[in-house]
């Protein structure tokens, strides 16, 4: 079974959009290196599924072809879902998306698509490992993202820090409940306009 693997393009004071939902520069990277991802121009959505093609630094290329390539899954709130209209079906990375909402998915909306509702966040978990297989459950930072790691579903924690600071706005973490204690960082990379980390969870280390 893959890890699940929360993951989010924050601001350095931990903020992954404003108050309004605008990610303002955060994702500016994606589009402003000279190495693509992918082959498919059709995929690479930004936040407001515009989609343009993503070409990273060639600093942080390998580290995002490489995470990208091992996702099957994503899971995301109904709050993203709504914003980027579920990437019309086709998430950035990965072949399924999980949906964490009480409400269900739109009628007619994308039948072709791997799309799939839970109303609950343990529920979405399993539904997207199943999903997934042997490869990565990606979870999208933010409310949603917060309540997964809240219930101990988290494997690790990435983030792309971007040099901005945004004063409010959307949390990373969401309104998280108690103490989380990750691990030291095991992926630091120094890119140009962004710092990839990555943290194991010490599930164990869990308290309020």
């Amino acid at each position: 079974m893959g890890k699940v693997i929360m993951h989010s393009v924050m601001s350095v004071d931990g903020f992954i959009a404003d108050k309004n939902d605008d990610v303002g520069p955060l994702h500016d990277w994606y589009f402003n290196g000279e190495a693509p991802v992918t082959e498919d121009d059709g995929r690479g959505y930004d936040h407001s599924g515009s989609g343009s093609r993503v070409k990273v630094p060639r600093a942080s290329a390998e580290y995002v072809r490489s995470t990208w390539e091992t996702i099957g899954t994503t899971v995301m709130g109904r709050r993203l879902f709504d914003l980027v209209n579920g990437w019309e079906g086709r998430p950035p990375a990965g072949d399924h998306i999980v949906v964490v909402s009480h409400r269900p998915k739109p009628e007619g909306w994308h039948p072709e698509a791997s799309c799939h509702f839970a109303g609950d966040v343990t529920a979405a978990i399993d539904r997207a490992r199943e999903l997934a297989g042997d490869r990565t459950v990606a979870v999208n930072a933010g409310e949603a993202g917060g309540r997964i790691l809240e219930a101990g579903l988290v494997d690790e924690v990435a983030m792309d820090v971007v040099p901005v600071v945004f004063g409010s706005g959307r949390r990373y973490f969401g309104d998280i409940d108690g103490r989380h204690l990750l691990e030291d960082p095991h992926v630091v990379i120094q890119s140009e306009g962004v710092l990839h980390l990555r943290f194991r969870v010490r599930r164990s280390a869990s308290r309020p």
